[in-house]
């Protein structure tokens, strides 16, 4: 049998041909491994596991204002270009989607510019722990009434 055809197929056709092939097979193998307990073990339930935050991380409270603003521990503050706002589950959240949101976090400032770099909502049970940073100061510079403070 002559499986030939006289005319061949346009890039288009055999393009949605590809895809459709692929999709499936991808589709099949796609619920095979979300349903499979293996891969179940793999996402914690509400954030089973321990997360380590850096050493310069500091503990406050973010407003998201903007895309590049926001507020942390009172204060106006810029969103460095990178900013990554993790979620208690690790995942990148994205700032347009927390507008107007405040969240308790850890954070890490940069240090050349001042700005937010990171940032990790935390789950109930992180807040509770102790952590430096909410009572700090926010500035690189001391006033004599800072040294008769302490």
């Amino acid at each position: 049998m002559n499986r030939c055809r006289s005319k061949p197929l346009s890039a288009t056709a055999s393009l949605h041909r590809f895809w459709r092939a692929l999709t499936g097979a991808l589709g099949t193998a796609a619920v095979v491994l979300l349903t499979s307990p293996a891969a179940m073990a793999q996402v914690p339930a509400g954030m089973g596991m321990a997360r380590n935050f850096p050493e310069a991380a500091l503990r406050g409270n973010l407003t998201i204002n903007g895309t590049s603003d926001a507020t942390l521990n009172g204060n106006a503050i810029r969103m460095a270009p990178g900013m990554r706002l993790l979620s208690p589950q690790n995942t990148l959240v994205m700032a347009h989607t927390v507008l107007g949101q405040s969240f308790k976090v850890n954070y890490v400032i940069e240090p050349s510019t001042g700005m937010l770099i990171s940032a990790w909502i935390l789950t109930k049970a992180e807040a509770s722990q102790p952590h430096k940073g909410s009572d700090s100061v926010v500035r690189n510079f001391r006033t004599e009434s800072d040294s008769t403070q302490k």
